[in-house]
């Protein structure tokens, strides 16, 4: 099995995929059944800590497994992360040295993803981006838009020739609310759920409002003026908070909560022989 990790800001996902979601043929069309949850067996998510020791990643991913019935020593043949804390990258990668016997692939400058990046700088890009970009475009086609709603929100565009371009990064929801209720003393925090009405009768209802259709309304506005520039696009929304914003877009056509970690199996494929991981099962 392949073990797939994204570690965000805020939360790190850990992903299962078995050895029969390997080489399986990209480019079909928008319409077909395959999604990025094809091959994911298990997927578990934990608070970010950039304190945790590899040892205690590792007590932590067992308990998971062990809850899973997944026997964590004799399982995994590879393993692939991104990450955008160096600490915490630091710490998994001595745990999957240590408690898998593995060297894992990282998605950082230098590794294989066949998408040109055309970023000035293609060293800023982050790791989770690309893996974003990269299943997209597997999933998809171009030219594709991915809107991943997590600690912030951000935008990216894949051309029709399938290259990276770049994108717009905005405070991510809870980041916003956060900020909002630190600053505003009468305003507390609220659950993120849609209200009666886009006008709020309470304090409430208008918190809502104002995040739910505020943050809608940003998605629609950005991928809209990312096609006047790309032209027709696929748009795809993943990460924690999708679900939540997703149904009030008028622009997003696509969830995908599990875009990343299939980003990160391709990534994997592309870097690594597949010979070893078929070995396990």
């Amino acid at each position: 099995m392949l073990l797939t990790i994204d570690v965000g800001n805020t939360q790190t996902v850990f992903g299962i995929y078995s050895r029969d979601s390997l080489k399986i043929p990209g480019g079909i069309e928008p319409d077909a059944k395959r999604t990025a949850a094809q091959g994911l067996t298990h997927h578990f998510r934990i608070a970010t800590r950039t304190d945790r020791t590899p040892d205690e990643h590792a007590l932590l991913l067992w308990q998971l497994l062990s809850m899973s019935g997944i026997d964590a020593e004799n399982s995994f043949s590879g393993a692939v992360m991104s990450s955008s804390a160096p600490n915490v990258t630091f710490s998994l990668r001595n745990m999957v040295n240590r408690w898998l016997k593995l060297e894992p692939t990282v998605v950082e400058p230098g590794i294989k993803t066949s998408m040109p990046i055309l970023y000035d700088n293609p060293k800023e890009v982050g790791a989770d981006r690309i893996a974003d970009a990269v299943a997209a475009l597997d999933l998809y086609g171009g030219p594709a838009i991915v809107v991943d709603f997590g600690t912030a929100t951000t935008f990216d565009a894949i051309n029709q020739k399938g290259e990276y371009l770049g994108g717009s990064i905005a405070p991510g929801i809870e980041i916003s609310l956060d900020a909002l209720y630190r600053n505003a003393a009468s305003l507390k925090k609220v659950e993120l759920v849609p209200p009666r009405s886009v006008i709020g009768r309470s304090t409430t209802e208008s918190i809502q409002s104002g995040a739910l259709w505020g943050f809608a309304g940003q998605t629609d506005a950005i991928c809209g003026m990312f096609e006047e520039i790309l032209g027709k696009s696929h748009i795809i929304g993943t990460g924690g908070l999708c679900s939540v914003v997703a149904p009030y877009t008028k622009k997003i056509e696509y969830q995908e909560p599990w875009l990343t970690l299939h980003g990160l199996r391709i990534i994997y494929e592309k870097n690594l022989s597949t010979d070893k991981f078929e070995k396990k099962s």
